[in-house]
């Protein structure tokens, strides 16, 4: 059998599913509005190349990344709406006062319910004993459809 889900695994998959969805290009969800193909004009000589400092963003996700992030977010469907937006809101790394604002509540609660929530999901992958969630529940639902033989 495969090892038992702890909340921490949890929340680093939920962690990894934020950036995998994150750094996922989407196309199509806003207006293209007008364009250029050219580069931005510069102004002023703080704004030339290599004054700054570089940004580096990371290319597009793996398929496996992008696999586990569907797997993760099919997660989110066993929580209520509120264990949801607070599991969510630590995956993208919001800090806790803001999180604490959000939801209005103390710091201690935060990662009160933070943490039972991760035990929930934790609890609910261990229950289906190293499968995904969704294979498991797929084999008991086909096992009580057996194929009579008419021969």
């Amino acid at each position: 059998m495969a090892e038992k889900w702890t909340p921490k695994m949890v929340a680093e998959r939920m962690a990894e599913a934020a950036t995998t969805l994150r750094r996922l290009k989407v196309s199509g969800l806003k207006p293209a509005g007008y364009g250029s193909s050219w580069p931005d004009v510069i102004h002023e000589f703080s704004e030339a190349y290599g004054y700054n400092e570089l940004v580096i963003r990371l290319g597009p996700p793996t398929a496996d990344a992008i696999t586990r992030m569907d797997e993760t977010m099919g997660w989110l469907h066993w929580l209520e709406p509120d264990q949801v937006r607070l599991v969510w809101l630590h995956a993208e790394g919001v800090p806790r006062k803001v999180i604490m604002a959000k939801l209005g509540v103390q710091r201690t609660r935060v990662w009160e319910m933070w943490m039972s929530t991760l035990t929930i999901i934790a609890t609910l992958l261990n229950r289906a004993g190293g499968k995904s969630v969704r294979t498991k529940l797929f084999e008991q639902h086909r096992g009580g459809h057996h194929e009579q033989n008419l021969t």
